[in-house]
């Protein structure tokens, strides 16, 4: 049988925007019925991300930001595809990464956690993926940290990503975990999410296969996007 030419959005696996137990989402969540607004052609055209934007060792956390030798921490290699709905690769999509340091802390200035800056590690990095929807990256575990939630909240080790479609707009920003973490099941951000598959598909699997010996241990973590079926709103195509 034929596919049909658009799937459903599932909006049962989304968090809803206010979710008191995350206690900052009592503020930053809205208040009113969301409306929809027509973006630019300059918004969803342009600015188109390629080769000459990024740097050889861009994606590597490990060496992109050190000058007297390698950050303190757990080698790890993150890596995967992107692909959408229907299994097929989404290439030259612009990833980027950002996390806290082995210690569990951010190069941020507002970052107060008693954990050292490591001198070594920037904490972000960026890359493009192949013709197959292949990304990678090497960095260092990152620690977890406390948060001022309750009165002992602490998120699990993560990572951040964002990607880029074919304009600024189109932008997905989302996070992994790492399998086995039992701080997962107690973290107030991720308990937002209702649906446990959902939850299942944001943690990042061990990968022995990619494992570099002595060296880094490998995670792989799969990303779809929704493609040319995505739900129409309002007679147009959102997200794509």
């Amino acid at each position: 049988m034929k596919p049909a030419e658009y799937y459903q959005r599932d909006r049962t696996i989304h968090p809803p925007a206010l979710t008191p137990d995350y206690k900052t989402s009592v503020s930053r969540s809205p208040r009113f019925s969301l409306i929809s607004l027509l973006g630019s052609l300059s918004e969803t055209t342009g600015p188109v991300f390629g080769q000459h934007d990024i740097d050889p060792i861009d994606n590597d956390l490990i060496k992109n930001f050190a000058t007297t030798g390698d950050p303190v921490g757990e080698r790890i290699i993150v890596h995967g595809r992107v692909l959408d709905e229907d299994s097929r690769p989404v290439s030259n999509t612009l990833v980027e990464i950002w996390q806290a340091n082995a210690g569990g802390r951010y190069r941020h200035r507002k970052d107060s956690y008693l954990a050292p800056i490591d001198p070594n590690f920037g904490g972000c990095g960026r890359t493009l993926t192949d013709g197959d929807g292949y990304y990678f990256f090497r960095t260092v575990k990152p620690g977890a940290y406390p948060w001022r939630n309750w009165v002992n909240s602490w998120r699990p080790a993560h990572i951040h990503l964002s990607l880029f479609g074919s304009g600024f707009a189109q932008r997905l920003i989302t996070q992994l975990y790492f399998e086995g973490d039992p701080l997962i099941p107690h973290c107030p951000i991720v308990n937002t999410i209702p649906d446990p598959d959902a939850i299942d598909r944001l943690i990042a699997r061990l990968d022995l296969n990619a494992t570099v010996p002595l060296d880094a241990i490998a995670y792989r973590f799969d990303i779809v996007l929704r493609g040319r079926r995505s739900t129409l709103f309002e007679n147009r195509l959102e997200g794509n």
